[in-house]
């Protein structure tokens, strides 16, 4: 009988041998696998909105050009109406003249109240002389009101951006005259995807949530700088031009030219094929074979790799079946 330490050391080797046999018999079996297909997608914004002009007048300041970031509320073009600056005059020079009258009436007042004291003024008098006063606060109170309205109507002719965002295009110049409601600037706001089009014979396959791979753009600063991943976020329910469009959110598009073309990987199809590591393949000349564990070896037709957990698969497009048992050579 063998002793008991070779025992020991022939279970070892026989265990440790184990895992080795079981990466080196392989059964077919057929396997989903995903047709990429290239297709270009372009940066635009979510939604843009119009900065317009609230009152007429003439286009007096521009602050913005194409391209510039605008922020909410920022002021990015001054509208000038000259009628507005002569009303506001005209108003300044009513108040004054008020101010004067009131101090005359106050005046008068006093002394009607003096010479009520004495006996000297009835306070029928007293009475007329008070209620001047109140008229003449109750005009100037108006006129400060009608001051406020112009005052406010000048402001209004600050054109103020509705969001962030990016300048995409102005559509006036300085000194045109400019009607309420027209608009000064179109603005793309802070959020932007990749918009893509696609034949309507791929977009069965398109869901909201699959992922995608983005290329490098065209402008990029450095050849070759990839994107990295994106997730298709949605598909739009019509047809434009007998294509499915459908939007992705990638980060990184914040420097992105609006309308720039970028290159994007989607899933174009799915289908069933038989795919084995590389290494259960043997190269020969214009033919690669596998080794069956019958015994026989068999020429095969290989298609694209694929990777899938780290492992360079092959496809088999004929030559093996499911359910055939490949050795390793």
């Amino acid at each position: 009988m063998p002793a008991p330490r070779l025992v020991t050391a022939l279970t070892l080797l026989a265990l440790a041998a184990t895992p080795a046999l079981a990466q080196d018999r392989l059964v077919v079996a057929p396997t989903t696998v995903d047709d990429l297909k290239p297709v270009f997608a372009t940066v635009e914004s979510v939604r843009t909105v119009e900065a317009r002009t609230r009152i007429a007048g003439t286009l007096d300041r521009l602050a913005i050009r194409e391209g510039d970031a605008v922020t909410a509320g920022e002021v990015v073009a001054l509208v000038a109406d000259p009628k507005l600056g002569l009303q506001r005059a005209a108003l300044d020079a009513r108040l004054d003249a008020l101010a004067a009258q009131r101090r005359q009436a106050q005046l008068e007042l006093e002394r009607t109240r003096q010479l009520r004291l004495t006996g000297a003024a009835t306070q029928a008098r007293l009475d007329e002389a008070e209620t001047a006063v109140q008229v003449i606060d109750a005009q100037a109170a108006a006129v400060r009101a009608e001051r406020a309205v112009v005052d406010q109507q000048m402001r209004e002719g600050e054109v103020l951006a509705p969001q962030a965002g990016r300048v995409l295009a102005v559509h006036a110049v300085t000194g045109a005259v400019v009607m309420p409601g027209e608009p000064i600037a179109t603005i793309a706001t802070d959020r932007y995807v990749l918009r893509l089009r696609i034949p309507e014979r791929h977009a069965r396959f398109l869901r909201a949530g699959d992922p995608v791979r983005v290329g490098a753009r065209g402008l990029a600063p450095k050849e070759g700088a990839a994107l990295g991943e994106g997730r298709i976020v949605l598909v739009y329910p019509r047809l434009e031009a007998g294509q499915v469009v459908a939007d992705a959110e990638v980060a990184g598009l914040g420097d992105f030219f609006v309308g720039e073309r970028v290159e994007v990987t989607i899933v174009g199809d799915r289908r069933e094929t038989i795919l084995i590591p590389e290494a259960f393949l043997i190269r020969g000349a214009g033919v690669d074979l596998v080794r069956l564990e019958s015994g026989a070896t068999v020429p095969v037709q290989t298609g694209p790799a694929h990777a899938r957990a780290g492992v360079v698969m092959r496809e088999i497009l004929s030559g093996l079946r499911a359910g055939d048992v490949v050795l390793r050579p």
